[in-house]
């Protein structure tokens, strides 16, 4: 695994601000943003000030470029086509199964798993195709 200093620090930048920049469009009225609060069984007032949730969300998406970083680093993976694969395998086949568990034993039911989890399957993907065809 590469150390630290060895990240690609202006591609994990990059492609945190794309993740967070999905989740504003995706969660915003003119995408999945009506649906999703349909989900949840709430109204926009009934959550409050968004400001540290946001900030919350974009930190998580720092986290994960960063993780994912490590990991496309450590694979040897150098182009955008296995960068997104290894993103795929960790948005499907980790963090979409996870959510499952707790969607089925929360109640979330289908409409709600599938807003939240493609979200963050769909982010990852974009940040490993970032981080792995990110120049050198």
């Amino acid at each position: 695994m590469p150390a630290i200093g060895e990240l690609d620090w202006p591609a994990i930048l990059v492609s945190t601000f794309v993740a967070g920049g999905l989740g504003a469009a995706w969660y915003s009225p003119v995408l999945f943003g009506p649906a999703w609060m349909a989900a949840l069984g709430k109204r926009p007032e009934e959550l409050g000030p968004s400001g540290g949730a946001m900030a919350g969300s974009v930190f998580s998406c720092f986290i994960a470029s960063v993780s994912l970083a490590w990991l496309i680093g450590g694979l040897g993976v150098d182009s955008i086509a296995g960068g997104a694969a290894v993103g795929a395998l960790a948005g499907f086949g980790i963090v979409a199964m996870t959510m499952l568990s707790d969607s089925l034993f929360s109640g979330w039911g289908w409409k709600l798993y599938a807003i939240q989890t493609g979200y963050r399957a769909i982010y990852l993907v974009l940040i490993g195709a970032i981080l792995g065809g990110w120049p050198d």
